[in-house]
């Protein structure tokens, strides 16, 4: 039986990315479930001090600025396109969908509907929810009964979960 492997990601997956869930497959190849929100839920305060964390000035006090839900439904369907094809030209058995709504609660969901083994979640450094254990990895992990592994995106570095 092929296991599923549940991925949430915040934006496009690398081929780093890749590397990382080859690894985790083993032997017998996974089919892997991508998970793209739309809006990411993040607090305004959080997404602020983690562009002031990363010196983006500029970037942070943008956050305050009124979201445009249209360009987030836009950015997430083109990365969901664009790591779908990524994934299938590295081999991989792959599909997916954007979520609305909470990302974590979009994955409890996707683990009880396809009987995951495991889930990956890969987002950028998040300092204040990274910090406080308010990532989307450590929800997961108090949500659901499998192993959530959570990675920085592009890199094998692993998060705090």
């Amino acid at each position: 039986m092929t296991e599923t492997i549940l991925v949430l990601t915040e934006e496009a997956l690398t081929l780093p990315d890749l590397s990382n869930l080859r690894s985790l497959q083993g032997d017998e190849p996974a089919d892997v479930v991508v998970l793209i929100p739309e809006d990411r839920n993040e607090s305004v305060l959080g997404e602020f001090f983690r562009h002031l964390s990363l010196l983006e000035v500029g970037e942070a006090f943008r956050s305050f600025s009124a979201d445009d839900r249209q360009h987030d439904e836009a950015a997430a369907r083109s990365a969901l396109e664009e790591s779908l094809r990524l994934l299938a030209h590295e081999g991989f058995t792959a599909r997916g969908r954007t979520t609305t709504g909470n990302p974590v609660d979009a994955l409890v969901h996707e683990a009880a509907d396809t009987g995951a083994g495991q889930a990956v979640v890969i987002t950028r450094p998040h300092a204040v929810a990274d910090t406080f254990h308010r990532d989307w990895a450590n929800q997961a992990q108090d949500k659901l009964g499998i192993a959530v592994l959570h990675l920085y995106s592009g890199s094998g570095f692993i998060g705090d979960s």
